[in-house]
């Protein structure tokens, strides 16, 4: 699968994300024709510079219609119309304003149909996006993923006046994804920018695990002294595993729970998401015994299980940090046994396992051993995959 991985430690814009795909070898004349065809009456160019020494590109917008209110309805047509290089660009452009538009009605208090948009409208905007959803098809990108955004802070002129850093609407599109704040005090992130990653990307973490094809740089409007100001594009094939992404681990010791407690805590951990849940005996302080509860979460549920865990054990705190994780392929295969159907798990590079909650149903129903339905669903699965 062809994949593009933002890097976007200096944040990312509209412009930054079509610079960088450019930089990493997206057909500029191709591209400059479908955006030609949004009969916005811009015009386009890519220049050449550098941000603290990194050679990066930079995307221009000029000219256009004069107008920049529009109603979501108006941007939309104007996509649809033009001739983009594959329907998947137009869908995704379809879907980055239709998210954009949905956070702008949530700040206002409006209904989506009433959105006037105001930066986000002007034609430059409208070429960024458009723009890269079209530079990904040119590239053949089939997936993408990001870091967690760097929003920038302190405050940011808009239409509605000074407004601190993230933007509302930036707010509204990053909400339950990983961001941060590092280097000047503006804003790093834009509306546009978010809308782009958060729509196109199917999650936020650690590069996924990828042969490295290309690499662009897109370049911002300004050049800092801290650290260059650029989006990062890899671009690249990626080499098998199936989820490679960042998770939190959280853990806490505790020695005054009663186990059937600590084992409703596990369930409803689960329950409410965690990847994995383990108890580990421990030797605490003063030679106490104790139990290690360890969670695996994904990042954006973390304090979810955090407040879980106060509320169902006895524990005042715990510890949080990040660790990547690589999930192999796997797929589920139904076999059929002598006393009914088990899912089989299937791994990439060929072992497999019966689901266990499927043959412990098997088990208790027929009033046989759990071993037996385990042997038979092993036996089942190998005759038919021989």
């Amino acid at each position: 699968m062809r994949l593009c991985y933002f890097d976007a430690f200096s944040g990312i814009s509209g412009d930054m994300t079509v610079g960088a795909l450019l930089d990493a070898g997206a057909d500029a004349r191709r591209l400059f024709e479908a955006l030609a065809s949004l009969n916005t009456g811009a015009e386009f160019r890519v220049e050449k510079t550098k941000r603290r020494g990194i050679a990066a590109s930079k995307f221009h917008v000029t000219g256009g219609e004069a107008h920049t209110h529009r109603h979501l309805a108006h941007i939309l047509d104007l996509i649809d119309k033009a001739a983009l290089p594959g329907e998947r660009s137009r869908q995704n452009a379809r879907a980055v304003f239709e998210r954009l538009g949905a956070a702008e009605a949530r700040v206002h208090g409006i209904p989506i149909e009433k959105v006037h948009f105001h930066e986000v409208g002007a034609v430059d905007s409208i070429c960024d996006i458009v723009g890269a959803c079209a530079a990904l098809e040119l590239l053949g990108v089939e997936a993408v993923w990001s870091s967690p955004l760097n929003v920038g802070s302190g405050t940011v002129k808009t239409d509605h006046g000074v407004l601190p850093v993230p933007a509302p609407a930036t707010a509204v599109l990053v909400e339950g994804q990983p961001i941060y704040a590092r280097g000047p005090e503006m804003e790093l992130t834009t509306p546009t920018g978010a809308a782009i990653a958060t729509t196109l990307a199917l999650g936020f973490g650690a590069m996924p695990p990828m042969r490295i094809a290309s690499v662009g740089y897109g370049a911002g409007d300004r050049d800092f002294s801290d650290h260059a100001n650029v989006l990062r594009a890899l671009i690249g094939e990626g080499s098998g595993a199936s989820e490679a992404t960042t998770v939190s681990v959280i853990e806490t010791n505790i020695d005054d729970s009663n186990p059937q407690v600590l084992g409703y805590a596990m369930e409803r951990l689960l329950e409410r998401g965690a990847l994995d849940v383990s108890l580990q005996p421990v030797i605490m302080k003063k030679n106490r015994s104790g139990v290690l509860l360890r969670v695996i979460a994904r990042p954006e549920e973390q304090e979810t299980l955090v407040q879980l865990i106060f509320d169902e054990t006895s524990t005042l705190g715990v510890r949080i940090h990040s660790a990547e994780r690589r999930v192999q392929p796997r797929r589920f295969v139904d076999v059929q046994t002598p006393h009914g159907a088990v899912r089989v798990k299937v791994s990439g590079d060929g072992s497999f396992a019966p689901e266990y909650d499927d043959c412990r149903k098997l088990a208790q129903a027929a009033g046989v051993p759990l071993k037996q339905i385990l042997a038979e669903a092993n036996f089942a699965y190998l005759k038919n995959n021989r």
